[in-house]
C-alpha cells in the first residue's frame, strides 16, 4: 500500500457535520469544507445555499493510505449520515445536502461502488441508497468562517444539535480509528 498522501472529496449533508467527524479520525492528514461538482466557478456559500450552481457541501479529506484505508473513510462516511435520502440531510434540504463521492483514482471508485453493491446486496438500510460516485470536478473552499466550525463553535445550536451527535457516534461505532 502507497504511504503518499490520497484526497478524495465526500458529501454528506452541512460541511459542519462531516468535517468534525473527520477531523478525529485517525490517519486524516488534512480535512477543509468547501463545494464541488457544481457549475458555478468559485462560488459563495450564499450561491451554493440557494441551490442553483449545481454545488454540493463537501469536505475534501487528505489521508495517509498506511494508516486509514479509503474503505473505511467510507464506511464511517456511510454511519455518519443518511445515505437513502435524496438531496436532504435531516433539515437540511437541497442539492447541495445530497450524498456523495467524489473520487480522484479510478481505484476510490471502484471501492465506493463496491461497497454500496455489498451494503445494497446486504440490505445494510431500509431504503436504496443514492449516494452518487463521481470524479471531482469544479472544487472550491468554503469561505474561513465554515473551516473547523464545530471545533470553534461547540456550544452553537446546531452543532449541539446536529454535529455533536454525529461524533458520538463516530467515537462509538469506531473508536479504534479515533485520533489520540
Amino acid at each position: 500500500m502507497s504511504s503518499s498522501p490520497q484526497t478524495i472529496v465526500l458529501g454528506g449533508g452541512c460541511f459542519w457535520c462531516t468535517e468534525a467527524v473527520y477531523v478525529r479520525v485517525r490517519g486524516i492528514t488534512d480535512v477543509e469544507s468547501g463545494y464541488s461538482n457544481g457549475q458555478a466557478q468559485r462560488p459563495s456559500y450564499e450561491q451554493v445555499c440557494t441551490g442553483t450552481t449545481g454545488h454540493n457541501e463537501v469536505v475534501k479529506l487528505t489521508y495517509d493510505p498506511a494508516q486509514i484505508s479509503t474503505r473505511q473513510i467510507l464506511e464511517i462516511f456511510f454511519i455518519i449520515h443518511d445515505a437513502t435520502t435524496l438531496n436532504r440531510q435531516g433539515n437540511d434540504t437541497g442539492t447541495q445536502y445530497r450524498s456523495g463521492i467524489y473520487y480522484t483514482t479510478p481505484e476510490q471508485r471502484d471501492v465506493a461502488d463496491e461497497l454500496i453493491r455489498q451494503m445494497s446486496q446486504d440490505k445494510v438500510f431500509d431504503r436504496a441508497i443514492v449516494t452518487e460516485v463521481l470524479p471531482l470536478a469544479n472544487y472550491w473552499p468554503a469561505e474561513d468562517y465554515h473551516q473547523d466550525f464545530f471545533e470553534r463553535n461547540p456550544n452553537q445550536g446546531y452543532c449541539v444539535a446536529v454535529a455533536g451527535p454525529k461524533v458520538a457516534k463516530f467515537r462509538k461505532t469506531f473508536s479504534e480509528l479515533v485520533k489520540e
